[in-house]
């Protein structure tokens, strides 16, 4: 469940627990920042030299602010119903979790995912579909096609905010890290709840998209999370333009 936000996202525990204050804050009484990579003295204190880090950090932020511009633009599409991780098992013999049992069993996963138009959008969650499944999606999405593509209803591009904000450290603010991180995991929450994995021995109860209630409550939450996840989009936003000069 959660093992994903560090595995997959790949940010060390103890990089997500550096805090930083963010470009232009100059900090008083702080010389252990000193020994952080990226921080000089500065009359007053200490601070983030950004003409330092920002070789590396304009390379990242251009296209991150390319891509977050494009989703923010897009309304929100709310009818994928989570099938991505359904069409990750869908006709093979090796589900990807095989340690954890499938809710409605292989061929019940199967029907399922025959029965519902599938529409995923997220280039990082389509490449794990079977071979039986890419057919089925509506979309090619490729990773040189992603700012094309990416619509703020995706839960996966709601999770990559906490992508994006690690990739920009460390200009990144503390505060915003950990906003994306918390949104992060509660959105991962209901991305598995709503797979085709059974999580009852772990305490989840699914959201069971097989059913219409089932795909109207996925539907409800997968708005809300798209609806707080704009401020986050907007802060990142305005993070790369600074760190691009804009």
């Amino acid at each position: 469940m959660h093992d994903f936000l560090f595995t997959y996202y790949s940010l060390r525990p103890g990089r997500l627990e550096q805090w930083h204050p963010g470009p232009g804050v100059v900090l008083r009484d702080a010389d252990e920042f000193l020994a952080v990579p990226g921080y000089t003295a500065h009359a007053g204190g200490v601070a983030l030299d950004v003409d330092q880090v920002g070789s590396r950090l304009r390379r990242t932020a251009e296209p991150v602010r390319a891509l977050l511009r494009a989703t923010a633009a897009r309304p929100p599409r709310l009818g994928c119903f989570g099938l991505h991780e359904w069409a990750m098992v869908y006709r093979t013999a090796v589900p990807r979790h095989a340690a954890v049992p499938l809710r409605l069993g292989a061929a019940g996963t199967d029907a399922v995912l025959e029965s519902l138009p599938v529409h995923c959008t997220h280039h990082d969650a389509y490449r794990f579909f079977t071979p039986a499944a890419r057919p089925r999606n509506a979309l090619v999405p490729a990773r040189d096609r992603q700012v094309d593509h990416e619509q703020p209803g995706c839960l996966h591009a709601t999770m990559d905010l906490y992508r994006w904000a690690a990739k920009l450290l460390p200009a990144t603010p503390g505060e915003l890290l950990g906003d994306c991180f918390a949104l992060a995991a509660e959105v991962r929450e209901l991305d598995m709840r709503a797979s085709p994995y059974d999580l009852a021995a772990f305490g989840y109860s699914p959201v069971p998209i097989e059913t219409p209630a089932g795909r109207a409550g996925y539907a409800r939450a997968q708005a809300a999370f798209a609806e707080r996840a704009r401020p986050l989009r907007g802060r990142l936003l305005h993070l790369c333009d600074a760190l691009l000069g804009a």
